[in-house]
């Protein structure tokens, strides 16, 4: 019977959750690491991060917090925002940002002006960062509906009030394509053409809700965008189509329609067939739930609309070694939600967070080698928002400059270096059954995802599950295999309850929403990876190493070998 169990949840070589011992507490939940069997470079596909209010970048908060994105990856990261042609004097709102890159004169002339855009691009390139530029929302002056123009949503608001004249398409499309030259010739002359080659455009955002016109006229719009792109910097990379619910129906038909159009179309441009594409972008999004007052997590959707669009690009041979880049892959849709209007986004705060995001990102490795696609990144779409509320609830990596506990697994991915190489674990939920049901099941999800590098192994741990409760440490016991030192130095960061968890000393405060500078100053500090005690030598054995932890339900570690 066990065998049974343990081929039925066997998938791509990963052995996972078999039923040995399951039901026992006092024995330690397994995990083998082999530092010898290499399974994919270690890319840092976690290394990109986007928001939807671009006016945010160069505030107090934002410019602390890209500082500290910046540090914690050891490549640069990319960086995406919406909203960056929008009409307006700058000031952020919720799900609002505005550059005023463009105007007209009485004359209906063009007017540019790129003082906004560069000041947000400016914070990017100065800490190393990399643009992600969206060519997006539509100017005022230039659209077919202009009024109204910018919204006046907030949370607990329908999602559909946003959608107002920034969302239809150009009056004139060569004028469009005219602003769209313009700025990547702007670009260039600013930051030079090698700084520019390196960075990624790509047109508008999921235009089927964020696009109040035909497939066909959006079409129209990209190849117009790409063609500008394209004679300003031949050597320019542009992509689309950020497309939401990526594996419902309407994502599906809207991600292969646009695919077949750059493949085959007739390009309304050139008239000529295709149109440029250097690289795809779709999203993926979970969907949690309140159940009798408990969140409870789904990322079967997320996952599923990764598989998806992984598997829509390589039905198609001349696009199967594009960059794919899931230009937004959240536990949820709305970054600025809060969880006072939307509970079901009570996760946001805490530890569940945090293990939820290594465990997905575990499977996303897990999916890109399956499909053997090249898979570039994923943009975690959470930042910061600016004076707002101490842990308001909203998807955000830190509050009023304090970072949240979600931010460290980030840290922890940036201690990642070299090849993945091969797990197995008794307590991981195989990627078949994630994709088909999340992780429900009586018991939690203990995974590891590990690397090897010249110098230097790590694994990251996590204790996840899908409901948002916290549990007492479980014994986990690590074996390395193929250790080629034969002293290593062990370092163990941890993220849970009493570990890099800014959220629970704030509670221990009484939840200030005005606190001191003391209290800052001790939030600033908790919201930064702890260690569990000191580091400390250890001599494999024919090569094995044997570390045993305690690790909490919702918890993350990340243990560290250095020789």
């Amino acid at each position: 019977m066990q065998k049974l169990f343990k081929n039925a949840f066997l998938l791509i070589g990963i052995t996972v959750y078999t039923f040995t011992n399951v039901f026992s507490q006092s024995k330690p939940v397994t995990i083998e690491i082999d530092l010898g069997k290499s399974i994919a470079p270690m890319k840092p596909v976690w290394a990109w991060f986007g928001y939807d209010e671009p006016n945010y970048t160069y505030m107090k908060d934002g410019k602390k917090l890209l500082t500290e994105i910046a540090a914690l990856s050891p490549v640069p990261v990319y960086v995406r925002a919406h909203c960056l042609l929008c009409t307006g004097d700058g000031t952020a709102a919720l799900k609002w940002g505005s550059t005023n890159a463009y105007t007209e004169d009485s004359n209906g002339n063009p007017v540019y002006n790129w003082a906004i855009v560069d000041s947000i691009f400016d914070t990017y390139v100065k800490r190393g960062m990399k643009p992600l530029a969206q060519i997006g929302f539509m100017p005022e002056a230039m659209s077919t509906h202009p009024q109204p123009y910018q919204h006046d949503w907030k949370p607990g608001d329908p999602y559909g009030k946003i959608m107002t004249g920034w969302a239809y398409p150009p009056k004139d499309y060569k004028k469009w394509a005219a602003l769209v030259y313009a700025w990547v010739k702007h670009s260039v002359e600013r930051y030079g053409q090698k700084e520019v080659e390196s960075w990624y455009w790509e047109v508008w955002n999921e235009p089927n809700g964020y696009w109040k016109g035909t497939m066909d006229e959006f079409f129209k719009l990209y190849d117009y965008s790409a063609d500008a792109v394209k004679r300003a910097l031949p050597t320019a990379k542009i992509g689309g189509l950020n497309i939401a619910g990526t594996s419902s129906p309407g994502g599906t038909k809207w991600l292969t329609e646009f695919l077949k159009h750059c493949a085959e179309g007739t390009n309304y441009v050139t008239g000529k067939i295709g149109a440029p594409l250097d690289a795809v972008l779709f999203h993926a999004k979970g969907s949690p739930k309140l159940v009798d007052g408990m969140v409870r997590m789904n990322m079967s959707p997320q996952l599923r609309d990764i598989q998806t669009g992984f598997k829509s690009v390589l039905a198609y041979p001349q696009f199967k070694n594009l960059p794919l880049i899931v230009g937004e892959s959240d536990p949820e849709g709305c970054a600025a939600c809060g969880m006072a209007t939307n509970p079901s986004n009570a996760y946001r705060n805490g530890t569940m967070y945090s293990s939820y995001t290594a465990a997905t990102f575990a499977r996303k490795y897990q999916l890109e080698d399956l499909y053997g696609v090249n898979f570039l990144g994923a943009v975690s779409w959470s930042f910061e928002f600016e004076n707002q509320p101490w842990f308001y609830g909203f998807r955000d990596l830190a509050t009023n400059g304090v970072d949240k506990p979600v931010l460290n697994v980030f840290r922890m991915f940036g201690k990642m270096s070299g090849d993945r190489v091969e797990v197995k674990s008794e307590r991981m939920y195989p990627l078949q059954m994630v994709l088909d049901s999340s992780i429900r099941g009586a018991r939690t999800d203990i995974g590891a995802l590990a690397s090897k590098d010249k110098k230097t192994a790590a694994v990251m741990v996590w204790n996840y599950h899908d409901d948002d409760k916290q549990g007492a440490a479980e014994p986990v016991e690590i074996t390395f295999s193929n250790v080629s030192a034969s002293s290593v130095k062990v370092t163990e960061y941890r993220i849970d309850q009493e570990h890099s968890n800014s959220y629970e000393v704030w509670k221990k405060m009484g939840s200030p929403q005005n606190p001191d500078a003391k209290q800052i100053a001790t939030l600033e500090k908790a919201g930064q990876l702890e260690t569990i005690g000191k580091s400390y030598q250890l001599k494999p054995k024919s090569g094995k190493a044997k570390i045993s932890i305690a690790l909490p339900r919702q918890a993350v570690s990340l243990l560290k070998l250095d020789w």
